[in-house]
């Protein structure tokens, strides 16, 4: 309870908060009563800019980081810009993480990607599957960035003592996600493009791909908890896995997703376009032990996710970046 305390009157740096994952983070942190949150978006404070973020760090010396800012994209915008993926992302981490060591910062949270794991691992992902082989092709560029991130936190903490560690959520959804057409993740995606077709009673929906990949989903919502547990740990692994440990083919997704918006019309998959990582899925057992697990089902997700994003989308406020 003492810690639980401590972590309420704490200087608490989101980085990313405009974002869906730092939302839903903030969500949870002033949930709990959080009174010493500190929020700066992308105009107040490039984090890709060093001398920005030491200028930052000296004057507000927070005493937590949770590290959630990231340039993200689905298959298409990862394949289309892995230069701005890959330099946007390793210099975020690499001057966040930095100053939180230079400005003695107690406690810093990076969270990263499934994407890190080898194309071809082995199914479920374990965490000590990295770097045993190549990298599914399509997300390479970020799945690299997260790697370094992950491996900056480890060393740190390895070489100076530092309280950094980090968590690699699967595939998130909800509310504030990002629902651009040709940039979005596949739920968000898919979600829109149902919702379109019922309102203008399109016959059919086109999907990219074979609808053959698994993949799993966790409401963001659930991630936040993840991250208020694991701030609690006082020896957190390095790195934990955080998801459901459940997967779904993409076209039983589709399914889902149209009977959530009411879509009734034929689902077509366009098998021209490339599929990504075959499956997908993460083994949790590391995070389980801790004390952490999910609670809302995908069922749930999909209808909570839709009311977002009608919501959004009725007060103008839809992402699509």
């Amino acid at each position: 309870m003492a810690m639980r305390s401590a972590l309420i009157d704490a200087k608490i740096f989101v980085a990313g908060h405009r974002g869906m994952v730092g939302q839903a983070i903030v969500r949870a942190l002033e949930r709990r009563g959080c009174r010493g949150l500190i929020l700066r978006d992308r105009r107040e404070l490039d984090l890709k800019n060093q001398g920005a973020v030491e200028r930052f760090f000296a004057a507000e010396q927070p005493a937590i980081v949770v590290l959630a800012a990231a340039r993200v994209g689905g298959i298409h915008a990862n394949n289309t810009y892995p230069a701005d993926f890959l330099y946007d992302n390793l210099m975020v981490a690499a001057n966040v993480i930095h100053a939180a060591y230079r400005h003695l910062t107690q406690r810093l949270l990076f969270l990263g990607s499934t994407c890190i794991y080898p194309r071809e691992a082995p199914q479920p992902l374990r965490e000590e599957y990295l770097l045993t082989g190549p990298l599914e092709t399509t997300n390479e560029a970020y799945a690299i960035a997260k790697i370094a991130g992950l491996k900056l936190c480890a060393a740190y903490r390895r070489q100076h003592g530092c309280l950094f560690h980090s968590a690699m959520p699967t595939n998130l959804y909800g509310p504030g996600d990002n629902y651009h057409p040709q940039h979005a993740h596949v739920l968000p995606a898919l979600l829109r493009r149902f919702h379109e077709a019922r309102e203008s009673g399109a016959e059919q929906v086109v999907i990219w791909g074979s609808g053959t990949p698994r993949r799993e989903f966790l409401y963001v919502d659930d991630l936040a908890e993840a991250v208020w547990h694991l701030l609690h740990l006082e020896n957190p692994p390095d790195w934990v896995n955080v998801g459901t440990g459940q997967d779904i083919a993409i076209a039983d997704l589709a399914r889902a997703i149209a009977e959530t918006v009411g879509y009734s019309g034929k689902i077509v998959y366009d098998t021209s376009k490339p599929d990504g990582t075959p499956v997908k899925r993460t083994e949790i057992s590391r995070i389980l032990a801790t004390g952490w697990q999910p609670s809302i089902d995908l069922t749930t997700g999909l209808r909570l996710a839709y009311q977002s994003f009608l919501a959004e989308r009725a007060e103008q406020r839809l992402r699509e970046v």
